[in-house]
């Protein structure tokens, strides 16, 4: 009798424990803004992504999680509106991976409503790879072409960018708690960046006789492309000729579907309750909403 509840003694705790924890899923759309896509949001060149994580609650409404999220980012002037970057005619497609920490904070605790507004930030790290398609259909990867002078011995300042990068995740959305396992949601996150090299484009074009010498036909070729256009100009832009605005760093963003899944069985671990029956208190707000 001893050993058995010795034993309950060690195994509550645990079972409680793993109630706090939930496994997670995402699925929706990833997207960017910068020298090849205006707009902040927009779903025009949206790509598809997916992304599964963990979930730890620390309280009934503040959580941590962690996570990796899949996604592509693009871009192409010739769906742009603004005559100067039509004319450019630069394209880029590149994947992401990104990892992340965040906290989130619910407005309400599921445990006691059906739904509940929430925000999220924290830090992540991401790769990226942009590339592009030449007029043959050959994939090139273009960071190593240094199109704007990176790397080229004539322009010291110009270093290649990194291409696993920092940043700063933020962003809201709604849950909806199916049951007392499963909730679903809608959340929209937005990532700030250091760089602004995840489209390749960044500040001027150089002088192409030194991207010839140093990287080759096909980095002049790629770094500028309005000869390619019915009626665009052939003509190489003059070395310092501006290819795009490095006053504002890349972002990219995620928005989609989230299903959490608790782990263990039962109420939480803050409803006050041994098994899946609430108390009077907690009863009453279920029906608000």
């Amino acid at each position: 009798m001893r050993t058995t509840i010795l034993l309950l003694l060690a195994v509550l705790p645990l079972t409680l424990m793993a109630q706090r924890w939930h496994i997670t899923g995402f699925g929706g759309l990833s997207n960017y803004q910068g020298d090849l896509q205006e707009k902040r949001i927009t779903t025009n060149q949206a790509n598809g992504a997916f992304g599964l994580g963990v979930q730890y609650d620390l309280n009934p409404k503040l959580s941590l999680r962690g996570g990796l999220v899949y996604g592509k980012l693009s871009g192409d002037d010739k769906k742009n509106t603004d005559s100067f970057l039509v004319a450019r005619n630069l394209n880029f497609t590149s994947p992401l991976l990104e990892g992340h920490i965040l906290a989130e904070y619910r407005f309400f605790d599921l445990d006691n409503y059906r739904f509940t507004p929430y925000v999220f930030a924290g830090l992540g790290i991401f790769g990226f790879e942009p590339y592009t398609f030449d007029t043959t259909g050959q994939k090139y990867y273009l960071q190593p072409l240094g199109t704007e002078g990176q790397g080229l011995s004539i322009y010291p300042d110009r270093k290649p960018y990194k291409r696993v990068q920092v940043a700063l995740p933020f962003g809201a959305g709604l849950k909806f708690r199916l049951n007392e396992m499963v909730t679903l949601g809608y959340e929209i996150g937005w990532r700030k960046t250091f760089t602004d090299y995840i489209d390749d484009v960044s500040t001027t074009y150089v002088d192409p006789a030194a991207l010839l010498a140093e990287r080759g036909p096909k980095a002049v070729e790629l770094s500028y492309r309005g000869g390619e256009l019915k009626d665009g100009n052939p003509n190489y832009p003059a070395d310092g000729t501006v290819r795009g605005g490095s006053k504002v760093k890349d972002w990219y963003y995620f928005q989609g579907i989230t299903v959490g899944v608790r782990l263990g069985s039962g109420s939480g671990p803050f409803s006050g309750g041994g098994g899946g029956k609430r108390s009077r208190q907690t009863d009453c707000p279920r029906n608000v909403f």
